[in-house]
């Protein structure tokens, strides 16, 4: 991979100070922190403040809010590549006993990680964010006696409560409090050592600012308890920045490059009013300027934060601020990221052929034009006896597929995701058709005696 500089252009850093000076002018909060990270390394920071002389820096904690709920998804996604659990599992499976409704039991883990369970997206009254974890002990205190919003899996509700569950899911599997499974499994691999689940100085304190008046009251900073799960972290510009580089890439310590690219992927669409973007499994997935961004948002009373990562530029955004509404969080993070990807784009690959050993001269000879009825295909080779097939004119069904051993490939994207791709072979050993998914796949648009459902009419094509 070609590396990136360093340091960013002198433009540049002072294009994302001017965004940050903007975000906190306009959004009235007592500081903000942005920061940008490329390939999951800090290289850029910045800060305004209404303190004079002093301002916060990227080793200053800030509350971070639901951006911890990515975190409790890593956990989960730990517990499923282990064979501890399976993703369709019902939450009853692994929290009998824990006071659970039946029904609440029925849901699965992965329409509690994409929020597709159908839950409240509150917990009862009081104001959980306000109160003391204290006020709701238990499980049954978060749900509620009337815990769902929509019948399961019909569509994509945001879910506090969900991601309540989903740590103390943590907790049954693993034998261990949430807290230390966090910091064994995650914060101490990658070395997040300024991200707790209480605040550690140098933090931020949260302000709540008056909206017609220029004045503010600080806000209270409560222990979530049994919903920490859903909000509790405290971290750092560096710290995310870091978890950025790791969602972006994997890291084998923690989770494979595999399975975070599986909780990036669109696993439950926007609801209604919500434009289009979606969610993954404990991601938030949105569309700005022409790119993909994943990452997440959060806010607690006196904090928002918004980390936001563009994996095909390799390029990430955060931005803190300790004000309860005001800065816009996220579009602060994803300007930083089109900042920087516009001003210094990743350098492309420079082309190389395939290693003399990775060229199969069967599997070449089927490349180039196939057609599916009359659409027509181009069938691609790629490293690792991997294949591409994409429509050689026009929107279509293009799809990546992964070789396996059997001799067949696996679909990795698209509308053949999951689908076997084969070769057919005719009794001489000559290639007959591809076959996908039970698509017929033919060297010519309708090729005469060939494998093709239904038959080719056997006066063949014909004019008006």
């Amino acid at each position: 991979m070609t590396p990136f500089p360093e340091s960013l252009f002198p433009s540049t850093e002072r294009a994302l100070l001017h965004r940050v000076a903007v975000a906190q002018s306009e959004g009235r909060s007592p500081s903000l922190v942005g920061a940008v990270a490329r390939e999951g390394k800090l290289v850029w920071s910045g800060a305004r403040t209404c303190v004079e002389g002093h301002a916060p820096d990227a080793d200053t904690q800030y509350r971070i809010g639901s951006l911890t709920k990515v975190f409790t998804a890593v956990l989960v996604m730990r517990l499923r590549d282990e064979g501890l659990l399976e993703l369709g599992d019902p939450l009853e499976r692994h929290l009998a006993g824990r006071g659970l409704p039946p029904v609440v039991g029925e849901v699965t883990i992965a329409q509690l990680l994409s929020h597709g369970a159908g839950l409240g997206a509150e917990t009862p009254a009081p104001w959980w964010e306000r109160t003391p974890g204290s006020t709701r002990p238990e499980l049954a205190d978060v749900l509620g006696e009337e815990p769902f919003r929509f019948p399961a899996g019909h569509r994509h509700h945001y879910s506090n409560p969900g991601y309540t569950l989903l740590g103390s899911l943590v907790e049954a599997v693993r034998g261990m409090s949430w807290e230390d499974a966090l910091r064994t499994e995650i914060l101490d691999p990658l070395e997040m050592r300024r991200t707790t689940v209480r605040p550690v100085a140098p933090h931020a304190s949260g302000w709540a600012v008056h909206p017609w008046a220029d004045v503010m009251l600080p806000e209270p900073s409560q222990d979530l308890g049994v919903m920490a799960s859903a909000g509790q972290l405290w971290s750092t510009a560096g710290d995310l920045c870091a978890f950025a580089g790791f969602l972006a890439q994997g890291d084998d310590r923690v989770l494979s490059a595999a399975s975070v690219a599986e909780m990036r992927a669109p696993a439950a669409p926007a609801g209604p009013g919500e434009g289009e973007d979606g969610y993954g499994l404990g991601l938030q997935l949105v569309h700005r300027g022409g790119r993909t961004l994943i990452g997440h948002t959060g806010s607690l009373p006196g904090f928002v934060a918004c980390l936001w990562v563009c994996v095909v530029e390799g390029v990430a955004g955060v931005a803190l601020a300790n004000a309860t509404s005001g800065p816009l969080t996220g579009a602060v993070a994803a300007d930083l990221v089109q900042i920087v990807a516009d001003a210094e784009p990743r350098m492309p690959e420079p082309w190389r052929p395939l290693p003399e050993s990775g060229v199969d001269q069967e599997l070449l000879a089927l490349t180039g034009p196939w057609y599916w009825g009359t659409y027509a295909y181009g069938l691609r080779l790629e490293a690792g006896r991997s294949v591409s097939l994409e429509p050689l004119r026009g929107p279509g069904r293009s799809a990546r597929f992964r070789a396996l051993p059997e001799g067949v490939w696996i679909g990795l994207d698209g509308y053949f995701a999951g689908e076997t791709l084969r070769v057919v072979r005719r009794p001489d050993g000559s290639v007959s058709h591809l076959d996908l998914a039970s698509f017929v796949f033919t060297r010519e648009p309708y090729e005469p005696g060939g494998a093709v459902p239904g038959g080719v009419d056997e006066a063949g094509w014909r004019g008006l």
